[in-house]
Order: structure tokens, then sequence, then C-alpha cells
């Protein structure tokens, strides 16, 4: 059994309203501002935003209230109203346990671009990704997003890779429940593949995969099932 470590939320000690109540305009100042670290934020509390992308929530209303309730549960009640009325705050039934050793959660391929318009264009009409967000003016930096693939694209002055050194050097892998049927779907949109559809000696039994290039020959693989 690996060990943990755990703590209980009734150990803290009961927050100060008015603290509070400055930290919930300070929410909405930085909401106001777009940054995304408040983003992040309002999504791990707000169960109203807990589907949505930075940029989403950004471009949503947050009002004071919101604010408020996102401190009060971010101090371990269950509403600013709970807080209010002196309440203890929520303990779990059991304690809240952390394996004593790191867990990766995700990973987010940084795809380099000599122009971000342009990069940003064939990402969501070409493949069908949505905007997550993008920063700065003009931007310079952002993600594109589909289902569960995350995609980061950074302008440079000039290109990263050089593929003389080799015809397929990938930048991203992305695992698709379906090859084929995102495979048609790209056909369907006038992609250009690097790689058509085909089965590969490392690909299991009904599995296949194919390369798109994007316009800075950034090469994206997409792997999955083909029955």
């Amino acid at each position: 059994m690996p060990a943990y470590d755990t703590f209980k939320t009734r150990s803290a000690p009961m927050p100060n309203l008015e603290n509070l109540k400055k930290q919930a305009k300070l929410y909405v100042r930085w909401h106001r501002e777009g940054q995304l670290t408040v983003a992040a934020m309002i999504r791990a509390a707000l169960p109203g935003f807990r589907d949505l992308s930075d940029r989403e929530i950004l471009d949503r209303p947050f009002k004071l209230a919101d604010a408020l309730e996102m401190a009060a549960k971010r101090s371990g009640f269950e509403s600013w109203q709970a807080l209010k009325q002196g309440l203890e705050p929520v303990e779990p039934t059991a304690p809240v346990s952390y394996p004593s050793q790191p867990i990766l959660l995700n990973v987010e391929p940084q795809l380099f671009v000599t122009d971000f318009k342009r990069a940003l264009a064939f990402f969501t009409d070409k493949l069908g990704f949505k905007v997550g967000y993008t920063y700065g003016d003009p931007p310079f930096y952002g993600e594109v997003v589909r289902d569960g693939a995350r995609l980061n694209l950074r302008l440079v002055a000039r290109p990263v890779l050089d593929h003389t050194v080799g015809g397929d050097l990938l930048s991203a892998a992305i695992l698709v429940s379906n090859a084929k049927q995102l495979f048609l779907e790209f056909q369907g949109r006038d992609v250009i593949f690097h790689q058509t559809l085909r089965r590969a000696p490392w690909h299991g039994q009904g599995q296949g995969g194919f390369i798109v290039a994007d316009p800075d020959g950034n090469l994206i693989d997409f792997g999955g099932r083909t029955d």
C-alpha cells in the first residue's frame, strides 16, 4: 500500500469575512482584466464553470456574488451564506488523501508557428479545434482544444524544426477513438495529409493512423481504431 498524506478541512482557522470580501473583489478585477490564472481558480471552485475553457470563463459574466461564492468554497464552506452564519467547514466523510508520489495528469505539446493567425485558422477551420485562449496583442501564444486534446501554439520568427534530418519528425501524437472516422472527416475538409491512413507494424489489431502537417510543417499523428 502506498503511503498517503492526509488533512482535514476542520483544522483550518475560521476565515475573516472582510478579508474574504476584499479577495472576492480582487477575483472580479482579475476576471475583468482577463487573467488566465483566475480562470483556472474559477473552474476549480464553481461547478457552473467546470466544463468551460479559460477563454469561455473569461468571456462569461462573473459577478461579485460569484466571487463571494468562490471565496467561500476555497475556504472549505458550502456557500457564502454558510460561511456568514459561522457554520463549520464541510468535512468529508473520510480524510482527503493525496498519494505520496506525484501523478502526471496531462500533456500539452508546444507547436511553433511563424504566422499565428494562419495557424489558428488551420486548426479551427480544417481540423475542427476550438480556440481555448490567446495571449498578447497581437496574439503570440494560445491554445486550441478538441475534446480532450490540447495543443499550444507559440509564435516564432523562423521555423524551429529542421526536417532535413528526418522526414517524419512528429511534433505531437494524438490518440483518437476512431482514426478512420476522423480521417474521413478531414478528407471532407480538404486537409492535405503528410501520410494517409495506414496500419504500421507497431499498430495493434484493428488500429491505424495518419499524419497531418500544419502550414508550418509541424507533423501531428492521429492514431486509433480503424474498424
